[in-house]
């Protein structure tokens, strides 16, 4: 149901402004009276909803897990949705945590019609691609239009991330996961020559050789000598499911999934080492000591209690 993902969305929206507000402190969460929750389409119904994005236009757009993306009114008495665009032929969603998973469009699409999204092929394989709306049809995106920017492989199932957010330095950002299974077993969020565990950075307005984008020139491995992927803006991730900038301070946030013990909610930073899988939260992961130097504290985490799951937003306004 819409309405499960919008009560997410606002019951994290106002967690991390309570968050902000307590300054950079792990602060007390919420009353629950504090809260209010409703229902904001309660005529629509979607598929495995997982993202919901607009294009500073009239409409909302919903991802749906399986490989379809709906387009409806941003009106609350709205009664129907129609698909944008359908490429569930491309799209792995037999993982619970594989699919199409992330949306994001160019900062010129009403311009340009491009948008970009973040999807598990049949392959298993994470991809980034481009596509355009018809320009005969304001309403539907021309699935013959891809443009593949990035693709590389998911070892397992799970933790694949999935977010897409332009940044306010117009670069496309993707949030990428471990890839997957327990502990990090292939030792991936330390790792700096692979995509997997990390937030990956991007300018997909310039093509550079044989790629569709290029590399910002302050990207903190750019023109390394040690074979660091130059993508990289940060890392040391599990699984950063969700995250945004700030739009009033440029901030990005990262909602990073934990695995046994806490949540953490980063704020991302350039040539920031996140900690997985040397520690989780601020505590050393497998072993009782750690060198956590240099490794970036969580902004907030919580712990596994009083019911407590998996952190699933990640969105500020």
């Amino acid at each position: 149901m819409v309405k499960s993902f919008f009560n997410l969305l606002f019951v994290f929206s106002t967690f991390i402004y309570a968050c902000e507000d307590n300054g950079n402190s792990m602060g007390p969460p919420l009353a629950n009276d504090s809260l209010q929750l409703s229902e904001a389409f309660p005529s629509l119904n979607f598929t495995r909803l997982v993202d919901l994005q607009n294009a500073n236009d009239s409409y909302l757009y919903a991802v749906e897990q399986p490989g379809v993306i709906q387009i409806f009114e941003n009106d609350p008495a709205v009664s129907e949705s129609t698909v944008f665009l359908d490429i569930q032929d491309r799209v792995n969603d037999r993982d619970n945590e594989q699919g199409l998973l992330g949306l994001a469009f160019h900062p010129d699409y009403k311009d340009n019609g491009y948008f970009f999204v973040n999807y598990t092929t049949n392959q298993s394989t994470t991809r980034i691609a481009r596509f355009e709306l018809d320009p005969s049809n304001p309403v539907m995106a021309l699935p013959d239009s891809e443009v593949i920017f990035l693709e590389f492989d998911q070892p397992f199932g799970n933790h694949n991330g999935g977010q897409l957010a332009f940044g306010p330095d117009g670069y496309l950002y993707i949030s990428v996961g471990d890839g997957g299974s327990a502990d990090d077993p292939n030792g991936n969020g330390q790792n700096l020559r692979t995509f997997l565990g990390t937030a990956l950075r991007i300018n997909i307005n310039e093509v550079n050789g044989n790629l569709n984008y290029s590399i910002p020139a302050d990207n903190p491995f750019k023109d390394n000598q040690e074979g660091f992927l130059e993508e990289i803006y940060a890392y040391g991730l599990r699984n950063p499911w969700r995250m945004s900038f700030d739009m009033e301070t440029g901030v990005l946030y990262a909602a990073d999934v934990g695995q046994l013990d806490f949540e953490e909610i980063n704020i991302l930073t350039r040539g920031g080492n996140y900690g997985w899988n040397i520690a989780e939260g601020v505590d050393c992961f497998q072993n009782s000591a750690c060198d956590q130097t240099n490794l970036k504290a969580p902004y907030f985490q919580y712990e596994h209690n009083n019911n407590n799951l998996s952190v699933t937003g990640g969105y500020v306004y």
